[in-house]
């Protein structure tokens, strides 16, 4: 793995010096974009609104539009803006687990200790398995400023960038039903959620669309058509509710 970015993590006086890995990867299939007629790939180019010609990338730099002009800034006015953002992930505080809701999370990061780091580092990861506590740190990376989180995860020291408040959309306008449920329903729900409940287990779960597509990619190269699955489920209706969860629970009863 190649780290993405180095610095360091600072909780109170103590540093740790750090490498940060990306902890997730895309898996899927890799699709060309094609023109329908004659399949030749589309590709996309930088052209100068002003003469019509591509540019390369060395010739591109970013700028702020004021007024009628561009302010050109260049890579060090990125970390000029905040230099210890740029090099440091900085502990602001400690929260609990449970207080962060899922929506938050964006994306995950390894963090691993450099030269001279290790105690300090495995002091941070230890205390944090032991309290069950996250540490809530700021720093800046790509030109952009994250709010993120670090946790642990197989004695790996994790970060996960989350969102800020303002990057969450308000809710306010969906349109959620009002329909009252009943006790009685409720406790079959539970019921239901309890039969289903198992200890996680994260590699019992794996992504089979790419596999999937891969048939259908194999049997086009063949000249084979495969049989199309057709799906159609229905909601269930309010009065059928009752019905339905005890015949949910029947059928778990079952398999079981």
């Amino acid at each position: 793995m190649r780290s993405i970015w180095n610095g360091s993590i600072s909780f109170g006086l103590v540093t740790i010096p750090i490498k940060m890995y990306s902890a997730s990867e895309d898996r899927r299939l890799s699709l060309d974009m094609l023109d329908s007629h004659d399949h030749a790939r589309i590709r996309y180019k930088r052209i100068n609104e002003d003469t019509g010609k591509e540019v390369e990338w060395k010739d591109i730099v970013k700028g702020y539009k004021k007024g009628d002009n561009y302010i050109i800034l260049e890579e060090e006015d990125f970390e000029q803006a905040n230099v210890v953002k740029s090099k440091t992930l900085e502990i602001e505080a400690f929260v609990n687990q449970d207080e962060v809701a899922d929506v938050l999370f964006k994306k995950p990061y390894f963090l691993e200790p450099q030269k001279e780091g290790g105690k300090s580092y495995n002091l941070l990861r230890d205390a944090l398995k032991k309290t069950k506590k996250l540490g809530l740190a700021t720093f800046v990376m790509r030109q952009k400023e994250n709010l993120s989180l670090i946790g642990v995860y197989n004695d790996i020291l994790v970060l996960n960038v989350i969102r800020f408040s303002d990057e969450i959309r308000d809710g306010a306008e969906l349109k959620l039903p009002k329909t009252k449920v009943s006790k009685k329903e409720v406790d079959m729900a539970l019921s239901l959620i309890e039969q289903y409940t198992e200890k996680f287990d994260f590699g019992k779960y794996k992504d089979i669309y790419n596999d999937q597509l891969m048939k259908i990619i194999e049997s086009k190269t063949s000249g084979k058509k495969l049989e199309k699955t057709k799906f159609d489920r229905e909601t269930t209706p309010a009065k059928d509710l009752m019905a339905q969860l005890k015949a949910s629970l029947e059928k778990k009863k079952k398999a079981s």
